[in-house]
């Protein structure tokens, strides 16, 4: 075990302790980052795979990394070390990147997904903590021969206006086509796009597009990729199905209604607030300690 790893994993243990004695034993030695914690992680625990508490609140055993490259695929920012992802995941993403090579892309250019044993991240996201969420760059491969140098300093395109209110010529049929691909995977919870995608793909939407089409949900920050996130596996009983599902959101409809366009009136140019209540500020995953966790946690911060 790397010199790297050490120091977290005692103090890690410590904490773990602490949460399993409760509040009778005391306060924790320190109340040390979570995210400092499951950073200092090079490699996955030694345990089968498994996901534990939600997509912004927990972490996961047994986590594979997707290969750096493949026939169809390269594995973008290596030097983060978040190419790593349930089982399930790494399996949806190489087949997704074949269907990409089928719609006439060369395949796909793989952004984050989780950390070794996931939990919140340094930097960056909120979610993808259980091995369940990785982002696809909207950028179709020129190339997938990339040197480690140039997957850290190529950049992504993006297909939202600046306005943020409708796409770009970047936006092509074969976004669409791989977003329809992307979406109808049984695997698939939702994925995260810029309200303009969405837009722009219920324009030719059609009633028998509804089931895949609902999955595609509207998000700030996906002008660049799209947000791919997938259901619990069946053998993770401690994973938790986000609620309200899609379609609640959608109201068993494809999600193209008129509640779609708050996302360019009232939230890009909001209404004069009224006097009210601030809302309670939400704390970040960044500041969430081992005892904000599942109580698994504590457990696969600490194993081999």
């Amino acid at each position: 075990m790397g010199s790297r790893q050490r120091h977290p994993l005692i103090l890690a243990a410590a904490l773990a302790l602490a949460v399993t004695l409760g509040p009778a034993a005391g306060p924790a030695p320190a109340q040390s980052l979570a995210n400092q914690l499951f950073g200092a992680h090079e490699m996955p625990s030694l345990a089968r795979p498994q996901a534990f508490g939600s997509y912004a609140r927990g972490c996961a055993d047994g986590l594979v990394a997707l290969p750096e490259t493949g026939p169809t695929w390269q594995a973008m920012r290596l030097s983060r070390n978040r190419n790593w992802g349930h089982p399930e995941m790494i399996a949806y993403v190489q087949d997704l990147s074949r269907e990409a090579s089928r719609i006439g892309w060369r395949g796909l250019y793989v952004g984050d997904i989780s950390q070794p044993r996931g939990g919140p991240m340094t930097s960056g996201h909120a979610s993808h903590q259980i091995g369940l969420d990785a982002d696809i760059w909207m950028l179709p491969p020129e190339r997938l021969d990339l040197s480690r140098s140039e997957r850290e300093n190529i950049s992504s395109i993006s297909v939202r206006s600046a306005d943020q209110r409708s796409t770009t010529e970047n936006w092509t049929a074969q976004h669409h086509a791989l977003l329809r691909a992307a979406a109808s995977d049984p695997r698939v919870d939702r994925i995260f796009v810029a309200a303009a995608v969405k837009i722009e793909m219920c324009r030719n939407a059609t009633p028998a597009d509804t089931q895949w089409l609902q999955r595609i949900r509207p998000a700030p920050g996906h002008n660049y990729h799209f947000h791919v996130r997938l259901r619990c596996p069946s053998d993770s009983r401690g994973c938790e199905t986000q609620s309200p599902t899609v379609a609640e959101l959608s109201n068993g409809g494809n999600g193209c209604d008129d509640t779609l366009m708050w996302w360019v009136t009232d939230y890009l140019d909001p209404p004069p607030r009224t006097e009210r209540e601030p809302a309670p500020r939400r704390r970040h995953p960044r500041e969430f300690t081992l005892s904000d966790l599942p109580r698994q946690c504590a457990e696969v911060v600490t194993r081999p």
